[in-house]
C-alpha cells in the first residue's frame, strides 16, 4: 500500500464530525452499528469497507437474450469465498506511510444496483404485488385487471394514528385505513422466512416457472458472510432509477402520452371496477373526461397548456456542464418529449418541473408536485441532517397520500412507492450520492471503451484496466503530471500566479480569467462608480465612512434624515476621503494601503468576457450570444442601510438579495499596489458594479405566461464538497425556490370529494383508430 493511499485509509477515523451532519457513509447508522457489533474490526481504521455494484453490461451495444438471473450466485461464489478469507484471516499488508506491516481485513457493507438487480442479488421477487423488499409480506397486493399491472397504494398506513386521512373513504379507495406501518425486518428475520418457505438454493434450468409465483426465489449467497445477517442496510434502493421512473410517470401522464401515460381507457375501467371517482368513469362509448392533472389543447378556448409546458422546458438555458441539452428532447410540433436520460430526469424533477407547471395546472396539483420535487432535491443534498431527515420522512408520508387523492391507481408503480423508503435508507447509509448508480454506469461505460478485440472482450477489458491502474499508481510518484487523483476541478478558479511580496493583502487575488483581456481607458463615470464601490465595501475604510456620517450630522444646520446622510455618503465620500487621507498634516500617520486607495485607480483597466471564481464560470451577455447555455446570471447578498417604508425615517441594516445579469468584467489597478476585479451588472444604473468575490451564479428562465418576468434558480458549484474539516465563513447561498408547501390549505374541505375531472372530453378509441388508419394509409402509399 503506497504512502498516499495509506493516509486516506485512516481519514474516516481521524477526521472529526463535530456538527453532526451526514457527509459520508461513516456518519450513517449502518456504519456505526457495524462497528458496535463487530468491535474488533474497528480496532484498525485501515480495514476496508466494501460495496458491491452490479448492472447490465452490453459491451457491443446489443442486449443479450439471456442473463444469469438467480444463477448469478455461480459467478459470485469465488468473490464470497475471498470475502470470507479477508474477514476471518485478513491479508498481510505493508503501510509505507507508517513503515510497518499490519493485517488488513475487509467487510462488505452493502450492494447497489437497479431494482431488478436488487431482486437477483437478494433473492426477493420484485415482479409481484409484494415487490417492495422493505414492506415484505406486510402489504395487500392490488392487481389492476384492465391495466394488467400491480398497484402500490395504501400509504395512509404510514400516517399517525389520529390523522384525518385514515378515516377518509371518499378521497381514497373507499375504505378506512386501520393498519399500522410494516415492521422492519432484520437479517435473522429474513433467514427465518426463507427457511420456513423452503426456498430452493439454485434453479438449475434458469427458466422462471409460470405456474406458481415464489416470493423468495433463493437464499442470497451473501448470507454465507458471517456478518451479513447483522447488517442494517444490505441492499440499497437506487435513487437514480427511482427518480428516472417517477419523472417519466409524471411527465408522460401530464402530457397524456398514448404509449406511456398512466391515464388511459384501461385506467378508467379500473376506477369503475373499484367503484371510486365516478366523475372519471368512461361512458358506454368509452369516452371520458380528462383528469385535473392533464395538460390540454383546446382550440375553441384558445387554451394550450401542453404547449406552454413544453415551451418552458425547451427555452430553459442552464449553465455549462449542468445538464445535457434538454432543448433537443422537446418537440413542439408533435407536443412530445422524448429521449430523456437518467440525469435529464434528475434535473427536470428537482429543478425544472416546478418552473414548467406553475402556470398551467391547478394550484392544488402544482402544490403536491412541487412538494415532491422539493423532497427529492433535499434528499439529494451533499450534506444531510438527521433532524431534517425526520421531517423529510413525515413530508413524504403526506405527499404520497395527497398524490393518491389526485392521481389514478395505475400511477403508483413500485418505484413511486419506493420513494417512501429513501429517507429511511439515508439515515442508515448516508448521503445518496455515495450510494447511487451514476458513478457505476459511468465506470461501466468507460470499461466498454477498453474493448479492442471483439473476439476476446473480457481479455481486452482486463488488460486495459490493468494498464490504466498501473499508470495511475506510477503517476503518484511523478511530480507536475495531471492524473486521476490530482485532476483539477471542472472550473479552474485558482489564481494564475502567486502574489508579489510588495502587493497588499487587503484585496487578495481571487479567481482566474477565462478569456483574453482587453486594455481600455476608464471613463469618468466608470472610474467614479467602481472606485466608490471599492471604498464603501473595504473593511479598512469602514471607520472613515462612520467618521464622515458623523461629520455630516455636525456640519448641518438642521438635523439631516438618515436617507439624506446616505445620499451624501454616496455623492461626497470619495472626495472627502481623498482629502482626509492625503492631508499633509496627517498623511504620515496613514497606512500605505489607505494612501493608494485615496489616490484612486489608474485610468487604464482591463476587460474580460469570462471569469472563473467561487467555483463557477461567469460570462458576459455579449459573449453568450448564440450559445444555448447561460452563465451570465449573478446573485449576491449585500448588507445595506434601508428603510421599511416611505413613512419610516429610521435606517436599518439588512442583508438584501440582488439579482442581475453580467454586462462586463473589469479589473481596476491601484497603481500596482493591488488589483480588484469587478462585475458590471444590470441591477441599478447608479451602482452597477460589485466585487467578483461576492458573486454567485444563478440562471434565469422566462415566465411564458407573465411576459417580462423571469425566475431565478440558485445552484451550488459542481465541485463544492463540505467535509466538515474547515469552517466556511461565507456559506454558499442556495435557497430552495420550491419550499415545503402547506398542502392542507389546498385540501381543507374536510372529507369532501375533490373534483378530479375537467370539462374536456377525450376518446381514446377514436384517436387510436385515427392513428391506425394514418399508419395503414402510409404503408399502402409506400
Amino acid at each position: 500500500m503506497c504512502c498516499k493511499t495509506a493516509e486516506h485509509m485512516r481519514w474516516h477515523a481521524s477526521s472529526s464530525n463535530e456538527d453532526g451532519l451526514m457527509r459520508h457513509p461513516r456518519d450513517g447508522e449502518a456504519w456505526k452499528t457495524f462497528y458496535r457489533t463487530h468491535f474488533g474490526f474497528d480496532l484498525d481504521p485501515r480495514n476496508v469497507r466494501l460495496g458491491l455494484a452490479t448492472d447490465g453490461f452490453s459491451h457491443f451495444g446489443t442486449m443479450s437474450k439471456q442473463m444469469p438471473g438467480n444463477n448469478i450466485d455461480v459467478y459470485l461464489q469465488p468473490l464470497v469465498k475471498e470475502l470470507c478469507e479477508l474477514w476471518n484471516d485478513g491479508i498481510e499488508t505493508f503501510d509505507s506511510s507508517l513503515n510497518e506491516n499490519f493485517r488488513m481485513h475487509a467487510a462488505l457493507m452493502w450492494t447497489i444496483s437497479d431494482f431488478p438487480g436488487l431482486g437477483i442479488l437478494s433473492g426477493w421477487n420484485t415482479h409481484t404485488g409484494f415487490a417492495c423488499p422493505t414492506c415484505n409480506f406486510d402489504t395487500e397486493p392490488c392487481r389492476l385487471r384492465h391495466s394488467k399491472k400491480w398497484c402500490f397504494m395504501g400509504h395512509r398506513r404510514f400516517l399517525r394514528r389520529n390523522h384525518r386521512f385514515r378515516l377518509n373513504r371518499v378521497r381514497f379507495n373507499g375504505s378506512k385505513e386501520e393498519r399500522n406501518p410494516p415492521l422492519k425486518l432484520s437479517g435473522l428475520d429474513i433467514l427465518r422466512q426463507i427457511e420456513e418457505r423452503r426456498v430452493a438454493e439454485l434453479n438449475v434450468s434458469g427458466k422462471r416457472s409460470r405456474r406458481a409465483t415464489k416470493q423468495w426465489n433463493k437464499r442470497s449467497i451473501f448470507f454465507e458472510l458471517p456478518y451479513w445477517k447483522s447488517n442494517l442496510l444490505r441492499h440499497n434502493l437506487d435513487f437514480m432509477h427511482i427518480e428516472k421512473n417517477i419523472c417519466d410517470n409524471i411527465i408522460y401522464t401530464l402530457l397524456h402520452d398514448k404509449s406511456k401515460s398512466k391515464d388511459n381507457i384501461n385506467t378508467r375501467k379500473d376506477l369503475r371496477e373499484m367503484g371510486i371517482r365516478r366523475d372519471l368513469w368512461p361512458d358506454d362509448s368509452e369516452k371520458y373526461h380528462l383528469a385535473v392533472f392533464s395538460l390540454v389543447t383546446d382550440n375553441k378556448k384558445k387554451l394550450d397548456t401542453k404547449k406552454l409546458f413544453l415551451t418552458t422546458l425547451k427555452n430553459i438555458e442552464v449553465p455549462d456542464a449542468y445538464s445535457s441539452n434538454i432543448f433537443r428532447c422537446v418537440d413542439l410540433v408533435q407536443k412530445k418529449i422524448f429521449g430523456l436520460k437518467s440525469h435529464d430526469c434528475h434535473i427536470i424533477l428537482e429543478q425544472l418541473l416546478p418552473l414548467a407547471i406553475r402556470n398551467v395546472l391547478p394550484d392544488h396539483v402544482v402544490a403536491v408536485l412541487v412538494d415532491f420535487c422539493s423532497f427529492c432535491r433535499a434528499l439529494s443534498s451533499k450534506t444531510l441532517n438527521l433532524l431534517e431527515l425526520d421531517k423529510l420522512q413525515e413530508r413524504i408520508e403526506s405527499i404520497l397520500c395527497h398524490i393518491e387523492i389526485l392521481f389514478h391507481p395505475s400511477f403508483f408503480t413500485v418505484m413511486v412507492h419506493l420513494s417512501f423508503h429513501l429517507a429511511e435508507e439515508a439515515k442508515l447509509g448516508g448521503p445518496v450520492h455515495h450510494r447511487n448508480m451514476y458513478p457505476i454506469e459511468r465506470e461501466l461505460g468507460h470499461f466498454k471503451s477498453f474493448v479492442r478485440n471483439k473476439a476476446q472482450p473480457e481479455g481486452s477489458i482486463s488488460e486495459g484496466y490493468l494498464a490504466e491502474e498501473s499508470l495511475t499508481f506510477c503517476s503518484r510518484y511523478i511530480e507536475d503530471i495531471e492524473a486521476r487523483f490530482n485532476r483539477p476541478r471542472h472550473v479552474r478558479d485558482d489564481p494564475n500566479v502567486t502574489e508579489p511580496s510588495g502587493r497588499s493583502s487587503i484585496f487578495p487575488q481571487l479567481g482566474k480569467p477565462a478569456s483574453a483581456s482587453v486594455t481600455f481607458l476608464l471613463t469618468h463615470i466608470q472610474k467614479l462608480q467602481s472606485h466608490r464601490y471599492v471604498l464603501l465595501n473595504c473593511a479598512i475604510v469602514t471607520p472613515f465612512v462612520d467618521e464622515f456620517r458623523l461629520y455630516i450630522r455636525r456640519s448641518s444646520r438642521r438635523r439631516p434624515s438618515p436617507t439624506e446622510i446616505e445620499r451624501r455618503v454616496n455623492k461626497e465620500f470619495v472626495d472627502w476621503f481623498q482629502k482626509r487621507i492625503l492631508n499633509p498634516d496627517t498623511i504620515d500617520t496613514m497606512s500605505i494601503d489607505l494612501k493608494f486607495l485615496a489616490r484612486g485607480p489608474s485610468a487604464h483597466a482591463r476587460s474580460f468576457t469570462a471569469y472563473n471564481i467561487n467555483g463557477s464560470k461567469f460570462r458576459t451577455l455579449a459573449r453568450e450570444e448564440g450559445l444555448q447555455t447561460q452563465n451570465s446570471g449573478v446573485f449576491l447578498t449585500s448588507k445595506i442601510s434601508c428603510i421599511a417604508s416611505s413613512v419610516d425615517g429610521n435606517l436599518r441594516q439588512a442583508e438584501l438579495p440582488y439579482y442581475g445579469k453580467l454586462e462586463d468584467i473589469i479589473e481596476i489597478n491601484y497603481n500596482r499596489r493591488f488589483k480588484v476585479v469587478l462585475f458590471k451588472c444590470e441591477r441599478e444604473e447608479h451602482e452597477p458594479y460589485i466585487e467578483a468575490s461576492q458573486a454567485q451564479l444563478v440562471y434565469y428562465t422566462d415566465d411564458v405566461v407573465n411576459k417580462g418576468w423571469s425566475i431565478a434558480v440558485h445552484l451550488k458549484p459542481r465541485d463544492l464538497y463540505d467535509m466538515g474539516e474547515e469552517v466556511v465563513e461565507d456559506e454558499v447561498y442556495e435557497n430552495e425556490p420550491y419550499q415545503e408547501q402547506e398542502l392542507e390549505q389546498f385540501f381543507s374541505d374536510g372529507d369532501k370529494y375533490v373534483q378530479l375531472a375537467k370539462d374536456h372530453i377525450i376518446d381514446d378509441v377514436v384517436e387510436e383508430n385515427v392513428a391506425t388508419n394514418l399508419a395503414s394509409d402510409t404503408c399502402m402509399f409506400e
